[in-house]
């Protein structure tokens, strides 16, 4: 009989445990619960409780820094205190890392505080993955004109832009170094497996997540590949998924947990990485711009800039940011970004180079403002799934990382002081969920309060001014005011309100690519390594009551802006007279950007099967 993946793998889990402990055995109950969520996607199994049941005490939905951090915490704090709690990531992408991507200039803060007792991580990190963290040698920030540049000398740039004592890595690389570490340490990883669904108790409270089912055709019905979903149920359950992860969206909506915050703001980060050859790379060189091509005058409100990184041995990142509430529909970020590698402060880094990987993620941009509340009865959520980034910075992984930190030591207080047994010891898991408040405040009083804070009305000071003005308040805050102005910069909506009509604008004609330093969209496609199997149901999909505005809509007033925003050419309008939305759902690199600047937002992204999506090796 054909087994689930999960089952085998926890049953070599239970047979380890069982010899452990003098042959005890850990049922893996069925349980009846309350479901009061809507489905993803369909669901063959006509009753709930046919589906298999796996009990943690800890479930960490997502196999990013933020989340691998936590339960790395945790097991180091297992040890210390001599109490075992059993622990579970689960990933959708193939392997952990393989859904990473960061620009990255890594402060190191955070890393240090997790592996106190690591003499040097980033010899570690390179005997695990021989993958170079470069220390910053050189640092310098541009601001572009279409023909010429002007340098902002370090001494007048936000000290919090200074990068002395940060590092150029691979974060895909990092965290594959961290889920090593926690494996080590008894913490159970399941990459590969989608979560699909949150499992709701009759309180609201969370009870843990269904994993997505495997093996549905495009119509809806089982092949012969098929696999239910499990259910993994925890007595806390971590939401780690990132910025925009379809499980945290979710509960935001039924807990209404940012109904005292601001819209969050969304950038889009477009990435490739080039080899280039050894004698021209310098190791440690960090540039950033702002001006050409995204900002075209003082008062442009067009939010965003780009990036270049050496890494040794022989690698160059390199990237553009776009804030997603601009506001032009012609704006097309990726022939944003060719464009920007023409220029003559640009092209040279990657002279007698190769483009040998290529890839796009939303990032987190509203900052302090529009935090949600972090915790509710059952989980809470960490890292960018909560919004932790530093936009001024233009870093968020150190916070992701201590946000997994802070998450661990709450947890692991509250669930060693309940009056209830360790699922690791009884192999069950009550029907009872608890909030632990501590998380929130521990994170607002941290050093990661501290920096967001400080900057909480930078990025709206751009949206309210514009590029000149929004840069000098950027600069005079984090200099002077250091978050004591008494002020708040409001902001009340979505990205996708920001579009104005196409009317109010003229195409923009961006010029061929080249095939050399510029490439066409789907050639660069090919180097994310994105798969998909073909024959499964479509996990991007127009929400019921919005079916009218792609044609109406979108085409109609704004000149379908998906055609030019998503950076992995899936939505695309066919037909001569009568234009008709086609989704190519298997070109997706889990961006997530339609579901934020979509007209009315009429995409409902869901997860696909697990292990679908980009493979990411040096992102």
């Amino acid at each position: 009989l054909k087994q689930n993946p999960f089952t085998n793998y926890r049953n070599m889990l239970q047979s380890s445990r069982v010899l452990l402990r003098n042959l005890r055995s850990f049922p893996l109950p069925r349980v009846r619960y309350s479901r009061t969520s809507t489905r993803f996607l369909s669901a063959p199994a006509e009753k709930d409780d046919e589906r298999e049941s796996m009990p943690f005490d800890v479930l960490i939905v997502g196999g990013g820094p933020a989340g691998l951090a936590a339960s790395v915490r945790l097991k180091q704090l297992c040890s210390e205190k001599d109490f075992d709690l059993s622990v579970c990531v689960i990933e959708k992408g193939s392997e952990i890392g393989s859904h990473i991507l960061s620009g990255n200039v890594f402060d190191p803060k955070a890393i240090k505080e997790l592996f106190p007792d690591e003499e040097d991580w980033t010899e570690a990190l390179k005997d695990a993955t021989e993958s170079v963290a470069t220390p910053v040698t050189e640092d310098k920030f541009l601001i572009l004109s279409d023909e010429s540049s002007f340098t902002i000398p370090n001494v007048l740039l936000p000290p919090q832009l200074h990068n002395d004592g940060n590092y150029v890595i691979s974060l895909g690389q990092l965290c594959r170094w961290m889920g090593e570490r926690a494996e080590e340490m008894g913490v159970e990883i399941y990459p590969g497996f989608s979560a699909g669904e949150v499992m709701w108790g009759k309180d609201d409270d969370v009870l843990g997540i269904t994993t997505r089912d495997a093996g549905i055709g495009k119509d809806d019905k089982p092949k012969d590949t098929y696999e239910p979903g499990m259910h993994l149920v925890a007595r806390q359950t971590l939401f780690a998924e990132g910025a925009r992860g379809s499980c945290t969206q979710s509960i935001m909506s039924k807990l209404n947990l940012n109904g005292d915050s601001h819209p969050q703001t969304y950038g889009l980060g477009i990435k490739e990485v080039w080899e280039i050859p050894v004698e021209k790379l310098k190791p440690g060189f960090v540039q950033h711009t702002l001006g050409w091509p995204l900002q075209s005058s003082p008062l442009d409100k067009t939010f965003g800039g780009t990036f270049l990184y050496h890494q040794e041995p022989n690698l160059v990142h390199c990237g553009l940011v776009i804030g997603l509430d601009y506001e032009n529909p012609y704006i097309n970020p990726y022939k944003e970004f060719q464009r920007w590698k023409t220029h003559s402060d640009v092209k040279g880094h990657f002279e007698g180079g190769e483009c040998i990987s290529y890839g796009a993620r939303v990032l987190n941009e509203g900052g302090w403002h529009a935090l949600p509340k972090l915790t509710f009865k059952g989980g809470m959520l960490l890292g960018c799934a909560a919004g932790f980034l530093n936009a001024v910075k233009i870093k968020g992984s150190h916070c992701a990382i201590k946000s997994g930190i802070e998450a661990a030591e709450s947890v692991f207080e509250v669930l060693t002081k309940e009056e209830v047994e360790a699922v690791v010891d009884c192999g069950e898991v009550g029907e009872e969920r608890v909030e632990i408040g501590d998380y929130e405040k521990r994170m607002k009083e941290s050093w990661v309060g501290k920096e967001l804070f400080e900057v909480r009305n930078t990025h709206a000071a751009f949206q309210k001014w514009g590029f000149v003005p929004g840069l000098m308040y950027s600069g005079l805050a984090a200099q002077i005011l250091k978050g004591r102005e008494p002020w708040t910069f409001t902001h009340h909506k979505a990205d996708s309100e920001m579009t104005k009509p196409a009317d109010q604008f003229q195409e923009i004609k961006y010029p061929a690519p080249d095939g050399v330093l510029t490439f066409d969209l789907l050639t660069n496609l090919q180097r994310s390594g994105t798969y998909h199997d073909d024959d499964q149901p479509s996990h991007l999909r127009i929400k019921h009551n919005l079916n009218n505005i792609p044609k109406e809509i979108s085409m109609q007033v704004y000149a379908a802006p998906e055609q030019r925003f998503c950076p992995a050419g899936v939505y695309e309008y066919h037909g001569e007279e009568t234009k008709k939305l086609v989704i190519n759902a298997q070109n997706c690199i889990h961006c997530k950007c339609c579901s934020i600047k979509m007209p009315y937002e009429y995409i409902d992204w869901t997860v696909p099967e697990g292990g679908g999506g980009p493979q990411y090796q040096l992102m």
